[in-house]
């Protein structure tokens, strides 16, 4: 290592606010909550200074540290960033800064709630530097585990009808609370870890015992069957994070239940996790599997894609909504990947930023319209606009990013990604990608209506509701300008992951 360990500083800095906070700052919300915002304001300064910083030319990981840890068995403390782990870490700095302000007013228990959310975020981080496949796994669980208390303690509890031949066990096992929801959450999670873990593993056995670095895994030669099914194995366990069908059913109940400032992390980081986890160790690591496999994980997007918005369409409740919009859109990013073409890879990893951002944004309104009007329920609201136009507006840039406006980052992702689908081996992707696309304009714009634009609420509790005031309108200034500033000059991130897709393409086998 040379130079200012800026990789480090990123990953540690909110768990050192982590510490402050619970050593120093117990009992004074205030200084909890300037913490917090020093821990996010950290990582948001040094990761935008990696953006400006990462040499395009030269490509490759850089900005290397290591230190050896246990040398007998090859772990070492290895970070360093290529282009599409800069966009990531970027991605993650910038939905941390945003939900620090949009969990201002939390009150019960402020200090721990801003402890555990900064330490999720330190997993999250660690993930996207880390080169050691070991460490990885152990950054992977810290960005996991802090969910249970995040939405089991702060987390809210949804009205679902028990109905149906299996109403008795909706009764049974509370389906609709934050208990049920935290629970289901962490068992999947933790059952897609075991997965990974196997994989990771199994290759390390196979390349001779000697390294859990992934520079080292990449050079080993893996048989044709070994690589066949340790390629579904990170598939299955990084997919259940990303969303993907049918093992998606723990995200929207994660989504409904979680606390605004855990929502956004969920959707708009922790789901990137998993897709990140199938291209970086799956394509990087096991590119026979990945070439044999494709055709399954293009399939399976497809019907993420579709499922997703249809489900969207049939949600009452407006967290719902965007919970199963993410279940779609995860579908985009796994289109993209399964391509195996330059513009699909940086399609899919575009959709990763540019959903993040997204759902990050519709998840901090929901919040905030939940706050002020005490309800998620869509079509018992309405003429929200006239009395909250900051909130309105903010909301139907959201939905244009969603259903792919051009001008907005979800235009750039959809239109990359649909190129890569048509260049593909299996052009019909295509086609549920353009019909996901048409739905989710009917539900966005439904929503938006209903809600914001339509009638007004008879309901006397919705007659006078305030706008978004004070520290509550900087995460959706910030969040909706670099919608618009992704959309009009995607080159500002498709530059530093092209220099990650062309080499991954090239270990594939199929160079553009």
């Amino acid at each position: 290592m040379t130079g200012v360990p800026v990789l480090s500083i990123v990953t540690w800095a909110p768990f050192i606010a982590a510490l402050v906070i619970m050593a120093f700052a117990r009992h004074k919300p205030l200084l909890v909550r300037l913490t917090a915002t020093a821990g996010a304001a950290i990582p948001l300064v040094f990761a935008v200074w990696l953006c400006f910083t990462y040499d395009r030319g030269r490509a490759g990981f850089q900005f290397l540290e290591s230190w050896a840890l246990v040398p007998s068995f090859g772990i070492s403390y290895t970070l360093a960033i290529d282009g599409m782990g800069v966009v990531l870490v970027l991605l993650t700095a910038i939905i941390l800064f945003a939900g620090v302000f949009a969990s201002w007013t939390v009150k019960t228990r402020g200090q721990e709630f801003y402890a555990l959310l900064l330490l999720l975020v330190t997993g999250v981080f660690g993930v996207f530097v880390s080169l050691d496949l070991f460490v990885f796994f152990l950054f992977y669980e810290i960005a996991v585990l802090p969910m249970y208390l995040l939405i089991g303690i702060w987390g809210s509890t949804g009205e679902v009808r028990p109905q149906g031949i299996f109403g008795w066990a909706f009764k049974r096992t509370g389906v609709g609370t934050k208990e049920y929801a935290a629970m289901k959450l962490t068992l999947y999670l933790l059952l897609g870890s075991a997965f990974i873990l196997i994989g990771i593993l199994a290759l390390y056995t196979a390349a001779g015992s000697q390294s859990f670095s992934f520079l080292d895994l990449q050079h080993a030669q893996f048989s044709p069957r070994l690589q066949s099914w340790v390629f579904l194995a990170f598939y299955v366990g990084f997919g259940i994070l990303a969303g993907i069908w049918p093992l998606h059913t723990w995200s929207p109940d994660g989504h409904a239940s979680a606390p605004t400032a855990v929502s956004m992390l969920h959707a708009g980081v922790l789901m990137k996790l998993g897709a990140y986890g199938v291209v970086r160790l799956g394509l990087g690591l096991t590119p026979g599997g990945a070439v044999e496999w494709a055709w399954l994980v293009g399939a399976i997007a497809c019907i993420n894609i579709v499922y997703g918005a249809l489900s969207a369409m049939a949600q009452s409740d407006l967290k719902y909504v965007v919970a199963y919009s993410s279940v779609s859109h995860m579908g985009i990013v796994m289109l993209g990947v399964a391509t195996l073409t330059e513009q699909g890879l940086n399609g899919a990893v575009f959709q990763m930023v540019a959903h993040g951002i997204m759902t990050g944004l519709f998840f901090a309104l929901v919040g905030l319209v939940y706050e002020k009007a005490h309800s998620r329920a869509i079509f018992t609201m309405g003429g929200f606009g006239q009395m909250m136009p900051g909130i309105a507006t903010a909301f139907a840039i959201g939905g244009f990013s969603s259903l792919g406006l051009p001008a907005t980052a979800g235009f750039v992702a959809e239109f990359l990604t649909f190129i890569g689908a048509w260049a593909s081996a299996h052009p019909w992707w295509l086609l549920p990608g353009v019909i996901g696309a048409f739905l989710t304009s009917i539900y966005v714009l439904r929503v938006v209506r209903q809600i914001f634009w339509g009638a007004k609420s008879p309901d006397p509790h919705f007659q006078h509701l305030p706008d978004a005031q004070g520290t509550e309108w900087v995460a959706l200034v910030l969040l909706v300008c670099i919608l618009i500033l992704f959309g009009v000059l995607p080159n500002i991130l498709l530059a530093p992951i092209d220099t990650a897709t062309v080499p991954l393409l090239v270990r594939l086998g199929v160079a553009p």
